[in-house]
């Protein structure tokens, strides 16, 4: 009788171990595979460019979000303080030069939202695995008034070069992948074969599960529930691969339920804070991956900077595809 064991918080500490970036790029490091992106791949990416389409990833940022309040998480909320009745009334009187023009008005606006609460990437910050951030950082680095050491502003120039879109739905011949189903390092090679692409090193892969679109305009669960993503046995194909980034149509980039019933997203322990990768989540790859089944090129630009917030453990981002 053959005896199937559980994954466990000691197969978490394997793989982080078997797979750690710490120290390899210095002790004082924050950007983790962010290194791999040279100034001669990003000037390489360049040449992916054929017809100059161009595909935003993210989602729209309002109240019809998919956040449930799940981790204090809620959809953006977005407001008025100054609005085309203010100026068709004569309420608000601009006081820039004195109050003394009475034809140029203006309108603003402004957003509350978490900043991980829509098309988000995490930064290396975001999560700690027995007791330390990426790099061996103290998690007291990241203190009530934000992160000190691996905040999101660390990438705000970094995170632009080749992407790669794995569309694994598509690839099995689905609309989706079901709930709980955890991809595969097989999956992942079979889906580069099938799309004649390659994955190579700096590169920022996007594995579309469909997910988001199954669940567009009727989210339920999608935020925190049950979820196709990534799986353990994918991470050796993610760290041999030194790729970039990972991003996902997904509210948690891996499978859901976790395989590790004692450790909660096991892979964000390994891959954020063993690996420093980057981690994409509520990549909105439709459109994309219509376009790149029809053309047959999964290769383009990819440009995704965060917004530079200081000290954010996460940000809010416009992903650009440019093929």
């Amino acid at each position: 009788m053959t005896t199937v064991t559980t994954p466990d918080v000691e197969t978490v500490r394997a793989l982080f171990a078997k797979h750690s970036n710490w120290g390899r790029w210095g002790a004082d490091d924050q950007v983790g595979t962010l290194n791999h992106v040279t100034p001669e791949l990003v000037a390489r990416a360049a040449s992916t460019i054929k017809s100059g389409k161009r595909f935003s990833l993210a989602l729209p940022f309002d109240s019809n979000g998919p956040q449930r309040g799940g981790m204090g998480r809620f959809n953006p909320m977005h407001l008025m303080f100054r609005d085309g009745n203010d100026i068709a009334t004569g309420t608000i009187v601009d006081d820039f030069y004195g109050g003394n023009d009475r034809y140029c008005r203006g309108t603003d606006d402004l957003i509350i939202m978490p900043l991980q609460s829509g098309t988000q990437w995490d930064a290396l910050a975001h999560i700690m695995f027995d007791g330390k951030m990426y790099n061996g950082y103290s998690p007291t680095d990241v203190t009530s008034k934000g992160a000190t050491r691996n905040d999101i502003a660390q990438a705000a120039d970094r995170i632009a070069g080749r992407g790669v879109l794995l569309d694994i739905a598509r690839a099995k011949g689905v609309d989706a992948l079901e709930p709980g189903y955890a991809i595969t390092a097989e999956d992942l090679e079979a889906c580069a074969s099938s799309q004649g692409v390659e994955v190579g090193t700096g590169d920022f892969v996007l594995v579309r599960t469909g997910q988001l679109q199954a669940r567009r305009g009727n989210w339920g669960d999608y935020a925190g529930g049950p979820a196709p993503g990534m799986g353990l046995s994918s991470v050796p194909w993610v760290a041999e691969h030194e790729i970039a980034g990972l991003a996902t149509d997904t509210w948690g980039m891996e499978v859901l339920p976790n395989e590790t019933p004692d450790v909660f997203q096991p892979l964000h322990c390994i891959m954020l804070v063993g690996m420093g990768l980057y981690i994409g989540e509520i990549f909105d790859l439709e459109t994309l991956a219509d376009d790149c089944a029809e053309d047959g090129q999964y290769e383009f630009f990819f440009c995704a900077p965060p917004l530079p917030f200081s000290r954010a453990v996460g940000s809010p981002v416009n992903p650009m595809a440019i093929k």
